[in-house]
């Protein structure tokens, strides 16, 4: 998370907020089960007081208590990262009463503890709640509850065994294997179903925060979208967009928004667009450690996009072997019409 203060375009929390913190299971429990209930529900419009918030949603309300008892006193040895909104940790409920239990019993959580002096981390724990407290989708990561005592903000998540996208494409080890084509066209199109129900005329929510660190993998490799704290109410009526100040992350975010600060579902297409050319190539959105000329991934890939005999020079190399040049240049063209240029 080193490099959190310079990637995220935010005033006042630059650094990675979410349950996209890097984390790994060491088991293989899987809580996907949980979240396959699908929902359609209209956010109501925001702003909206925090009681109106918290009383709406379908949310377990947890007490400092249990949560303390679920994680081990939130012992360091139960961290499963850290981010700008704070650190998040291990734990185990009962998957009925939702109650405390032993470590390796029921159910696996993730707890996101907020980092107590950070006013704008309150913002995005308020709005994380609004919307994943009302939706449900298999593509979204499943709030569970939250705690809301004294000074004290946490949220309780489904575990996601496998961690981050951005992991399996970036981090090297020995868990870390590369991701087969077929599992990156698994992953892309889970996100891409997740996305599409945000921008459903029943849900109109603009995520704008889609990148590889907030889409989390199940046990099956099922991509869930997490990390609510930016989105955003999208236009209603006859506006064709939000005004907003511009929050997102280098790299990913469109250039017609930070430009303008207008906010539209295609801010969110051009972020899956670019997402979707990390996961072709396997090099990141911006890596100023690359050689000149190839630190943004966007326009070193640009040109080699649209030519069929040149699209394997922006293909991992990893995946040699595991794709034909037509589903290659599928996908390649498919990130070509996604408005990234």
């Amino acid at each position: 998370m080193g490099v959190c203060l310079s990637a995220r375009i935010k005033a006042e929390s630059p650094c990675n907020t979410g349950l996209s913190a890097k984390y790994v299971s060491t088991d293989g429990n899987d809580m996907s089960s949980t979240s396959s209930k699908v929902s359609s529900f209209s956010v109501p419009p925001t702003p909206r007081s925090e009681g109106e918030i918290l009383q709406s949603s379908n949310l377990k309300s947890f007490s400092l208590a249990d949560l303390k008892m679920a994680t081990r006193n939130f012992r360091p040895d139960s961290v499963l990262g850290e981010g700008g909104f704070g650190s998040v940790f291990k734990g185990w409920i009962d998957e009925h009463s939702f109650a405390a239990t032993k470590p390796g019993t029921g159910m696996v959580i993730a707890v996101k503890r907020l980092n107590q002096e950070s006013f704008q981390g309150h913002k995005e724990w308020l709005a994380e709640v609004n919307y994943l407290g009302q939706l449900y989708h298999p593509n979204l990561v499943k709030l569970i509850g939250y705690c809301l005592e004294d000074e004290h903000r946490l949220l309780v998540y489904e575990f996601m065994p496998r961690g981050s996208l951005e992991n399996h494409l970036f981090r090297r080890g020995s868990y870390f294997q590369p991701l087969s084509w077929n599992l990156r066209m698994k992953v892309a199109l889970g996100a891409a179903k997740g996305l599409a129900f945000l921008h459903s005329a029943e849900t109109k929510v603009i995520y704008r925060d889609f990148k590889t660190s907030n889409i989390l993998l199940d046990s099956n490799y099922n991509a869930k979208l997490s990390d609510f704290g930016l989105a955003k109410d999208g236009p209603t009526g006859d506006k064709s967009h939000v005004s907003t100040r511009v929050m997102g992350t280098y790299g990913y975010a469109a250039p017609e928004y930070l430009a303008t600060g207008h906010l539209t579902a295609k801010s969110d297409v051009y972020s899956f667009g670019v997402v979707l050319l990390e996961m072709l190539s396997g090099r990141r959105a911006v890596d100023k450690n690359r050689p000149s000329g190839e630190h943004n991934l966007v326009e070193w890939a640009k040109p080699y996009l649209a030519n069929k005999r040149k699209i394997f020079r922006i293909i991992d190399n990893r995946l040699e072997g595991q794709y034909t040049l037509e589903g290659a240049y599928k996908a390649a063209t498919l990130s070509l019409r996604l408005p990234i240029h």
